[in-house]
């Protein structure tokens, strides 16, 4: 074959690679029909609400209300009166909680919707026009809702929510307590680990009820304490000014107020768990003991929450490699125990922030990655995988790949990805969960490692040989 016989075959191959590449796969898109016929729209505010619906319904179509209680009800009567069955309303701060609440305890079919996706014209921007025009988009079904989990849930949320504010609030006051030390160059931070600890406690409370001798304060020592009685007491050497003191005992007086608060909301919190319908008899079916005892947590309550979980779920979401029963507990809060709310496990990795997205126009690859979203689960998703990186299970030595391969940062999502697919799969599909042998996944890594290899070297004209 000759040069200009051979350009013509690489011309004709490239011709047949563009018309290969150019073939998409065609979407059928519905012709546009008013599917909600009694549908509305509701611009909600602090202050007042506009609803909008059909024409013809009344004599206006739009009206204004107050966001009082008495207004509300008042909102849903000229609703009911008027033929609604289905109501779409933008998600604005917290105020359309209440209207959510009481518009679905009156039977209505409601649309949470994101902002962002129903921006009107520029330029034309009302209240009027905004309750209009979301009126019009879910006449049309064009709105999707957003998830909100069942009441339940949304109460065990609201609390674990606020005990994490809790928690967080006291942990300002831990360190106004760690400032104070320092300031009278009581270097106590630089010998023990946590000054909330056993031996710290005990050292801060004594110090606050009066006692000044380095070595009496360090006779509070604990025996686990990894620092000696002579370490502790030679940091404890420093100036007790009044005024440091004063603002030491103070801090810890907030701290015992929050760890309080923190107790209560615990008794709360496990009242409401046993509210919860069991999903498994633990009597019948007792929990599998833990694959490796772990540390206690600090901030973990007092109660047996695995247990609780176990359960609440039907499974033990523990036994996957990474989660522990606080990260589980934050999870399950957020998106709840029903998978069935998202048609596959890709709507579902995809709505939490963790599947990759790619957008293409003119076939050009304009973005990919994962979309940035506001997600408490799936920061407790991204916890496990950097928990599970550490590991020497199947979920470890896949960190380490990817991490090899493409970074810390993609490593990070690609594994908390693959662990929120398990997540889905035990509670959709209510089976234990056994974690793949280490060894067995290195061993096919390996294999098909050692086969791309072989099929390079072939198209090189090369071979692969094993060492001798």
């Amino acid at each position: 074959m000759t040069v200009k016989q051979k350009d013509k075959v690489g011309v004709r191959k490239s011709q047949q690679a563009r018309k290969k590449k150019g073939k998409r796969k065609i979407v059928k898109l519905e012709s546009l029909k008013q599917l909600n016929l009694n549908a509305a729209g509701l611009d909600i505010g602090a202050a007042e609400i506009y609803a909008a619906i059909p024409e013809g319904q009344d004599e206006v179509s739009v009206r204004r209300f107050e966001t009082f209680t008495a207004d509300l009800h008042a909102l849903a009567d000229w609703l009911e009166a008027c033929g609604v069955d289905t109501v779409a309303m933008e998600s604005t701060s917290v105020y359309w909680i209440p209207v959510y609440e009481i518009l679905e305890e009156r039977g209505f079919e409601l649309y949470l919707v994101n902002a962002r996706h129903v921006k009107n014209v520029t330029g034309r921007k009302s209240d009027i026009i905004d309750c209009q025009w979301l009126q019009q988009l879910h006449t049309y079904g064009l709105l999707r809702g957003s998830f909100r989990p069942n009441q339940e849930i949304c109460t065990l949320r609201t609390l674990l929510r606020h005990r994490g504010n809790l928690i967080r609030w006291r942990a300002a006051h831990i360190q106004h307590m760690q400032k104070a030390l320092n300031l009278m160059n009581l270097h106590l931070t630089n010998v023990i680990s946590d000054i909330t600890g056993v031996t710290g406690m005990k050292i801060v409370r004594a110090i606050v009820a009066g006692e000044r001798e380095p070595k009496v304060l360090a006779q509070y020592r604990d025996p686990n304490c990894k620092n000696s009685e002579e370490v502790i007491a030679k940091s404890l050497e420093g100036n007790y000014t009044s005024e440091h003191l004063f603002v030491l005992q103070q801090a810890l007086e907030l701290y015992d107020i929050y760890t309080a608060k923190v107790k209560v909301c615990d008794a709360e919190v496990e009242q409401l768990y046993s509210e919860f319908a069991p999903q498994v008899d633990i009597t019948t079916k007792p929990l599998p003991p833990p694959k490796k005892k772990r540390r206690k947590n600090k901030n973990a309550p007092d109660y047996d929450l695995r247990s609780l979980l176990y359960q609440m779920t039907g499974v033990d979401l523990t036994a996957i490699d990474g989660l522990e029963v606080l990260t589980v507990q934050t999870i399950i809060s957020e998106v709840g125990t029903d998978m069935s709310k998202w048609n596959s496990v890709k709507h579902f990795t995809s709505w939490l922030g963790l599947a990759p997205e790619k957008d293409v126009s003119a076939g050009k690859v304009l973005r990919t990655g994962t979309k940035k979203v506001k997600s408490r689960a799936n920061l407790a998703f991204r916890q496990a995988a950097m928990g599970a990186s550490r590991g020497q299970s199947a979920l470890g030595v896949f960190y380490r790949r990817i991490r090899a391969r493409h970074g810390p940062g993609v490593a990070i999502v690609a594994t908390a990805h693959k662990i929120a697919r398990i997540f889905y799969a035990m509670l959709k599909e209510r089976r234990a969960y056994i974690s793949p042998d280490p060894t067995a996944y290195e061993a096919r890594q390996k294999e098909r490692a050692i086969k791309h290899l072989k099929r390079k070297a072939a198209r090189l004209g090369l071979q692969v040989l094993p060492a001798v």
